[in-house]
């Protein structure tokens, strides 16, 4: 029997709206009708009923004296009816069941939260021998490799005045602050961090999740069980946790970082 190829509905009407907000929402400044309809390759017409009814919904705004188009804050209000932390948990629910069973080793799900890496998610490898990370545990972000990768995430500027106050910064020699902007630069680049673990044998590896640049982000960390089934294999389980990553960003609405992922 023929398996159907899966419907591909066209709401044209709809991409025509969308593709307005999208557009307004990357623009430098306002825009009027005639750069609206070059820049969509579409004519005055076409796009005139939909700027219509985008101002009477207050999605988009006209300026009186100009003419020209930009978006309201309708936006950022429906963005933040909603808790970023209860999307991220439903985003990751499933994708994280299907790392732990896939590579028998537990994960847990992370956020900087005042100043403190918190985890806010953890799901158990199936094996009867597991290490776990208990929700809700808060520690100094550098004494992680998940935390040191949310900050490697971060804006130059926002990470400087992070590390401000962070006692662990503040602690460190010139030498080991050297050394740590390395760690930030390289991780940074390859969206993952991989360390031996401070607080037990055996490595940690983390992988970020979100978009850095509109300040959504967290971070998918895998504690690798010393003398587990995967010792000696864990760099080559990268590549499985940074597409579960990428899969809860996708899942987020979110693009992810604008760079490719390195492979180990």
């Amino acid at each position: 029997m023929k398996k159907s190829s899966p419907r591909i509905y066209s709401v044209p009407a709809l991409d025509k709206g969308l593709d307005i907000l999208e557009l307004l929402s990357q623009a430098p400044g306002p825009l009027s009708i005639v750069d609206l309809a070059a820049q969509l390759n579409r004519t005055r017409n076409e796009i005139f009923r939909m700027l219509d009814n985008l101002q009477k919904r207050s999605y988009i705004t006209r300026d009186p004296l100009s003419g020209c188009y930009s978006l309201t804050l309708k936006l950022y209000e429906l963005a933040h009816t909603h808790s970023p932390v209860d999307q991220l948990l439903r985003a990751a629910y499933v994708p994280m069941h299907t790392l732990a069973d896939t590579i028998h080793e537990s994960c847990h799900l992370s956020v900087l939260n005042r100043g403190m890496l918190v985890v806010i998610a953890s799901t158990e490898s199936p094996e009867p021998v597991r290490l776990s990370v208990e929700v809700g545990y808060r520690v100094l972000p550098l004494q992680t490799v998940s935390g040191t990768l949310l900050l490697a995430g971060m804006h130059d500027q926002e990470r400087a005045h992070f590390l401000q106050t962070d006692k662990t910064f503040v602690a460190m020699t010139p030498a080991q602050r050297t050394t740590l902007q390395k760690t930030f630069i390289a991780a940074a680049k390859m969206r993952y961090h991989m360390a031996p673990s401070s607080r037990r044998t055996g490595l940690d590896c983390s992988c970020l999740i979100g978009n850095p640049a509109v300040g959504v982000i967290a971070a998918l960390g895998v504690p690798f069980l010393s003398g587990g089934r995967n010792e000696g294999k864990e760099r080559k389980l990268i590549p499985t946790i940074h597409a579960i990553a990428q899969e809860i960003t996708s899942a987020l609405g979110l693009t992810g970082m604008a760079t490719p992922f390195i492979s180990p």
